[in-house]
């Protein structure tokens, strides 16, 4: 699989789930995005392993994202 370009969404979901689990809706509310958009956007990090969905729409940074992320 090739690399991910981060956007700042990205970046701003990243940086939200450092801080724990969350779900999408509440990432949309806190960060200014829709819910779709920031689904769609955790979708793509769980495709890369950055992110892990834990179920019921629960995501959390992958255990190791922090190799996976190039900031």
């Amino acid at each position: 699989m090739e690399d991910i370009d981060l956007n700042d969404a990205d970046e701003e979901i990243i940086s939200a789930l450092e801080q724990g689990r969350n779900l999408p809706a509440n990432l949309a509310e806190d960060l200014g995005y829709s819910r779709q958009y920031i689904q769609n956007r955790l979708t793509r990090l769980r495709e890369h392993g950055i992110v892990d969905n834990i179920g019921r729409g629960v995501y959390e940074l992958a255990e190791d994202s922090d190799e996976l992320v190039d900031w």
